[in-house]
């Protein structure tokens, strides 16, 4: 009897053993590129800020991708409006549905703008679709604050994405056709910023990736988007 209760002791503790090397080894396997959890520590970095300074809830939200993430002097240049920037580097427009609820809904935006579609684009992820996942994030917000403004900037056609530029278009064209249905949605277009008068990309404006902008771009930037966030923010605030 001593044997067997024995036996049976080390096999129960061998296959807990076994299940949790396994469940370690699954943790520390590598996450997919499309998977939204590769973003968990800059979600967790925004969680803390709140920690230590809560932001106050209706104020104008900046959400989306690298762009809006390396606006450095957002406060600054958008000041007196009272922004609060929430972009993470590297996200695509799934991934702004997969963290809706921390780092949009939590925040309860009068307003929010929002730039996300380029990684999209380099993915292989085709204008229709980001055009239906910004629809989705409008529907999700309007279903828990109907009266939130949400502006869309325009994709960004730069020079890194020259091939692809007719997608950049159509899915551009598809969001503006979608934000003339709704008083609550506008769409911003910066792209005449971004090119000469000859009609050629102004590489001045980007970094040496020819995706990223140098800080002369979001000084144009802001001298197309203060004013339409001016306009909306003095009728919700």
């Amino acid at each position: 009897m001593t044997m067997k209760l024995l036996w049976r002791s080390s096999t129960v503790v061998g296959v807990l053993l076994w299940l949790t090397i396994a469940s370690l080894a699954q943790s520390a396997a590598p996450l997919a590129k499309d998977d939204p959890r590769r973003f968990a520590s800059a979600i967790e970095t925004f969680q803390k800020e709140d920690q230590t300074g809560t932001p106050p809830k209706g104020q104008i939200l900046f959400v989306g991708s690298s762009i809006f993430r390396l606006w450095k002097n957002l406060k600054e240049q958008m000041t007196p409006l009272p922004v609060l920037n929430r972009a993470f580097g590297g996200s695509r427009t799934a991934d702004q549905l997969f963290y809706l609820e921390q780092v949009v809904l939590r925040y309860e935006p009068k307003v929010i703008v929002y730039y996300c579609g380029s990684n999209d684009i380099n993915a292989d992820i085709k204008p229709d679709q980001i055009a239906a996942n910004f629809r989705t994030f409008t529907e999700r917000v309007h279903a828990k604050l109907p009266r939130t403004h949400i502006l869309y900037v325009s994709i960004n056609r730069a020079p890194q994405k020259m091939e692809r530029w007719d997608w950049v278009d159509d899915a551009n064209q598809q969001i503006k056709t979608d934000c003339e249905k709704d008083k609550r949605l506008g769409f911003i277009d910066v792209n005449p910023a971004l090119f000469d008068r000859d009609g050629k990309p102004r590489l001045e404006l980007y970094l040496p990736d020819k995706l990223h902008f140098q800080e002369p771009a979001y000084v144009a930037f802001t001298a197309i988007i203060k004013p339409v966030l001016s306009q909306v923010w003095a009728k919700v605030k």
